[in-house]
C-alpha cells in the first residue's frame, strides 16, 4: 500500500508540473571573452579552391544568440617555400578573405594572426579525400525503428596509408549541419559506406553530403569536442560544456589561447534529392 501511495503521489506531482510551465533563467557567471578562430580551409573538388576564409569572432554569454566579430586583425597563410596569402577583412565583418590561395595535396601551411600585439600560430598540412561514389541508396524502412528513410553513400578508401574523414550532413530539418567523424581502421582500402537517416525526410527534401579528408590530429581533436558538447549522435553544437583545445598557440601570452582549428581539407560533395 505504501509502494502504491509513494506511484500515485509521482503521478500526482508530474501531472502538476506537467499543466505548469515556467521559464526558469539561471544567473550564470561569464568568463572574460575570448578569441575564436574558425580557420577551415576546404577545396572542393573540382574548383580552383583560390577563395577562402577566415572568421574571427570571441566566446560570449551562455544566453547570447550572437558572437562578436574581431576587427582589426593581420591574417596571413604560408605554405613550405614562404609563399604568403594574405587575409583582407570585409569592412566591420570579422570575416577575413584570400582570392589567390592555391590549394596543394601534402602541401605545409602556416597559420599567423597579429591581433592587439599578440601573435597565434599553427601548422598543418592539406590532407586528401577519396571521391564519393555517384550511386546513393534510399531506403523507405530505415532507421533504428526501421521508420525513416534512410540513406547511404559510398567512397573507397586508401589502402595505403591510415586515413582519417570527417563526414558532415546538412538539410532543411537541421538547424546545424551534421557531424561524425571516422578513421580507417576497420575498412582499409575497403568500399566504404556512410548511412545517414532522419526522421523528419520526406520525398522531395534536399540532402548534402560532404566528405573531408583530416589529419589524425584534427580527428582527436573533433573526437573531443563532439563528447564534450554531447553530440555523439553527429548533432553540431550552438555552446560546449568543456574547453576542448585545438591547434593554434599564442606565441605572445601562452595564458591568453585561442579556441578554434586550423584545419586545410580536400572536399566531396554530393547532392542528393529523395524520392
Amino acid at each position: 500500500m505504501k509502494k502504491i501511495n509513494i506511484i500515485l503521489t509521482a503521478i500526482v506531482v508530474l501531472f502538476l508540473t506537467g499543466c505548469h510551465e515556467e521559464v526558469i533563467s539561471v544567473d550564470l557567471s561569464t568568463a572574460e571573452p575570448r578569441l575564436v578562430i574558425d580557420a577551415s580551409i576546404d577545396w572542393v573538388k573540382g574548383t580552383a579552391g583560390n577563395e577562402q576564409k577566415i572568421k574571427l569572432t570571441t566566446t560570449t554569454g551562455y544566453y547570447e544568440d550572437e558572437f562578436p566579430i574581431v576587427s582589426g586583425a593581420e591574417v596571413t597563410v604560408t605554405n613550405s617555400t614562404n609563399t604568403v596569402y594574405y587575409f583582407i577583412e570585409v569592412p566591420n565583418s570579422g570575416e577575413y578573405i584570400c582570392t589567390n590561395f592555391v590549394p596543394v595535396i601534402d602541401e605545409t601551411y602556416t597559420l599567423t594572426i597579429h591581433l592587439d600585439g599578440e601573435t597565434y600560430t599553427a601548422t598543418e598540412t592539406l590532407v586528401a579525400v577519396p571521391s564519393i561514389e555517384d550511386k546513393v541508396e534510399q531506403n523507405d524502412k530505415g532507421g533504428m525503428a526501421g521508420d525513416e528513410i534512410e540513406l547511404t553513400y559510398y567512397y573507397k578508401d586508401n589502402g595505403f596509408e591510415y586515413n582519417y574523414y570527417l563526414y558532415c550532413f546538412n538539410m532543411k530539418h537541421v538547424i546545424y549541419p551534421q557531424y561524425e567523424v571516422e578513421n580507417n581502421e576497420m575498412n582499409q582500402g575497403s568500399l566504404t559506406q556512410v548511412f545517414y537517416s532522419h526522421e523528419d525526410l520526406e520525398v522531395s527534401d534536399d540532402v548534402t553530403f560532404k566528405l573531408y579528408g583530416i589529419s589524425k590530429r584534427y580527428y582527436n581533436y573533433m573526437v573531443k569536442l563532439l563528447l564534450a558538447s554531447g553530440s555523439e549522435d553527429g548533432a553540431m553544437f550552438p555552446a560546449t560544456p568543456a574547453a576542448v583545445r585545438g591547434n593554434i598557440i599564442n606565441q605572445t601570452n601562452s595564458e591568453n589561447f585561442a579556441y578554434g582549428y586550423f584545419r586545410l581539407s580536400e572536399v566531396g560533395i554530393k547532392n542528393y534529392t529523395i524520392e
